[in-house]
């Protein structure tokens, strides 16, 4: 190998390791991007921090990462990520988890979220931390509708497209959920947060997937699921107020006791609800040419169907 190519290799083996624990401004000095949410909690912006701590010293860098999270009084134009709430940190084996008392759970949907990708992306820079969790008093923290968050990566807070996710909405959704008897459909308004990057016609049907939100061992919200918790959505698209669904296979196969209708119209009611969309269509793996349970063709393209809901 010629002296020009061993340069060019070790010029990139320092690049790479400069992206996982910081980047060095110059010997002894490295440079971090400290996140935060602006004033109006409608996205996360940051800002770079410089420091000789390297991250060799984990503990004390981390107490550093922090305190520039927790404190903005001279950037009256940003919001700290990091509460008062903020109780402790563990680190194991890659994995960090950041405990916070139970105020942390009165903030605002839009701003609770955009603080948590703030810290995820502050945090993960940092050479030995792959993933966070968030707890509050132990438990772990679960979103606005009762699923657990999880393990984040910085890779949680950037979409399909390769675009960073920073920006949230808040809306309602009038959804369509399976009667006990699995026959007919019952409505459910739910609040939901999400990413703005997506449809609401992509999140309407992500929330269906889901099911009713549940609390412990009953049901805070009416109705039952009525599809099956394994699909994927592969697609939502609208043209000319039509609403085109592709959907994985494991849509064909139900883990619940309901009708072909019920499903169906689980899904068409719900999206037609929505400003826009008057019709939809669903296919499987881009296939129409599909029997539904042996019972529904899906060259249909469905309408709203009220008979079916109790």
């Amino acid at each position: 190998m010629g002296k020009k190519s061993i340069g060019c290799f070790l010029l990139l083996l320092f690049v790479t390791c400069l992206s996982s624990c910081g980047r060095a401004k110059e010997e002894g000095r490295y440079s971090y991007d400290i996140y935060y949410v602006n004033k109006d909690a409608t996205r996360v912006v940051y800002e770079e921090y410089v420091t000789d701590t390297s991250a060799e010293d984990m503990d004390r860098l981390l107490q550093e990462l922090i305190a520039q999270m927790k404190d903005t009084s001279d950037r009256p134009e940003l919001l700290v990520p990091l509460s008062d709430a903020f109780q402790s940190y563990t680190l194991i084996e890659g994995q960090m988890n950041l405990d916070f008392q139970e105020s942390y759970l009165k903030q605002e949907p839009i701003a609770e979220v955009l603080g948590r990708a703030a810290v995820v992306r502050t945090l993960t820079q940092v050479r030995g931390i792959d993933t966070i969790t968030f707890s509050v008093q132990g438990e772990a923290l679960a979103d606005v509708t009762g699923v657990p968050v999880g393990a984040m990566a910085e890779d949680s807070f950037i979409d399909n497209a390769g675009t960073e996710i920073n920006a949230y909405v808040d809306a309602e959704f009038r959804l369509y959920f399976a009667n006990k008897e699995g026959d007919k459909l019952t409505e459910v308004s739910r609040n939901v947060i999400y990413n703005s990057n997506i449809s609401m016609e992509q999140q309407v049907v992500e929330e269906l997937i889901k099911g009713p939100v549940k609390d412990g061992n009953t049901e805070s919200e009416a109705g039952f699921p009525t599809i099956n918790p394994a699909v994927t959505v592969l697609s939502v698209t609208v043209r000319d107020r039509v609403c085109y669904v592709n959907l994985s296979e494991e849509f064909l196969t139900s883990d619940y006791d309901v009708t072909s209708q019920v499903a169906l119209y689980s899904i068409v009611n719900s999206l037609v609800e929505l400003p826009g969309v008057n019709k939809v269509q669903i296919s499987i793996d881009g296939d129409t040419n599909v029997t539904y349970r042996d019972s529904v063709s899906l060259t249909t393209v469905f309408e709203r169907n009220l008979d079916i809901v109790e």
